[in-house]
């Protein structure tokens, strides 16, 4: 028979998690609204953004003089992967998506004979793939956005993303991360950074001829940059909207197991006080019968 003083014990540390649990739905509930906020703030300007270089890519297509970051290398053989994850956990499966991802494409892309590297963007998808993909780790960024996430945190990375570019000549340049649609649904996504993957539509409708001032080669050493940045910045909105949706999610179902586990524990001490009653009372009697 269950000891009373150990039930009571714990079913006061389960109220006690209960209430953590719910003081983090709320906390995920606040900051959900104003990361959702920017997320959708941020999509017209970086899909408009890739919407322009898409055409540049399309007229350049085939120039030998056409930057790498707009065309690519013509090869094939080098991958970039950025793999952006949260710092923290607790936010039920937001980085388990993400990092089943990245293991799927180092599996599919290694299977091809395909040279991988990855960036690590986050805490806790660095510590876990850190050993599982070893030397193939060539940068890392983490502690994002403690506060507020912003424009120069995306350039930041970008700005090591470019040096690594330039180092190692990378053919493509691919992040992973979720994309925000609710609270309840976040989709891991894989998206191209380099080179820009141009649509039929984009090259079929981009004949024209434009007269740059200044010249298109300055325009370019300017735009394509800074189009590295807004994606990846877009692709961290998402990040810390779907990461906010998880928590919160994830917190709500424990605040709720919490409470059926407090309901299931407060009627078996109930019933384990009861049977100790009734043993009692059964000695009482007996004893005063046996007198």
């Amino acid at each position: 028979m269950p000891n009373l003083k150990d039930l009571k014990n714990r079913i006061k540390s389960v109220k006690s998690t209960q209430k953590i649990t719910k003081a983090m739905k709320m906390v995920a509930a606040a900051k959900l609204r104003r990361a959702t906020e920017n997320a959708q703030a941020a999509r017209p300007y970086a899909a408009r953004m890739e919407s322009v270089v898409q055409g540049l890519a399309g007229q350049f297509a085939g120039l030998s003089t056409a930057p790498s970051l707009l065309v690519g290398t013509g090869r094939d053989e080098k991958y970039l992967v950025i793999v952006a994850t949260a710092d923290r956990g607790l936010c039920g499966g937001f980085n388990g998506t993400i990092i089943r991802q990245t293991r799927r494409l180092h599996r599919q892309w290694l299977s091809e004979g395909k040279d991988l590297s990855f960036f690590m963007v986050g805490r806790k998808g660095r510590d876990i793939l850190k050993n599982e993909l070893g030397a193939r780790v060539v940068g890392s960024k983490a502690e994002l956005g403690k506060k507020t996430l912003s424009f120069e945190d995306a350039q930041a990375i970008a700005n090591q993303v470019l040096a690594l570019i330039e180092e190692k000549q990378f053919d493509k340049v691919f992040i992973v991360y979720n994309h925000f649609k609710s609270a309840i649904s976040q989709v891991t996504t894989t998206h191209q950074l380099m080179p820009l993957a141009v649509q039929e539509t984009t090259v079929a409708a981009a004949p024209s001829l434009y007269e740059y001032e200044p010249e298109e080669e300055q325009i370019l050493a300017d735009l394509l940059p800074r189009n590295l940045a807004v994606q990846i910045y877009k692709a961290l909105l998402e990040n810390a909207a779907s990461e906010q949706g998880a928590r919160m999610t994830a917190m709500d179902n424990a605040t709720r197991n919490a409470g059926e586990m407090i309901k299931g524990l407060t009627l078996q001490y109930n019933r384990t006080r009861q049977a100790y009653i009734t043993k009692e009372l059964i000695e009482i009697i007996s004893g005063a019968e046996a007198v």
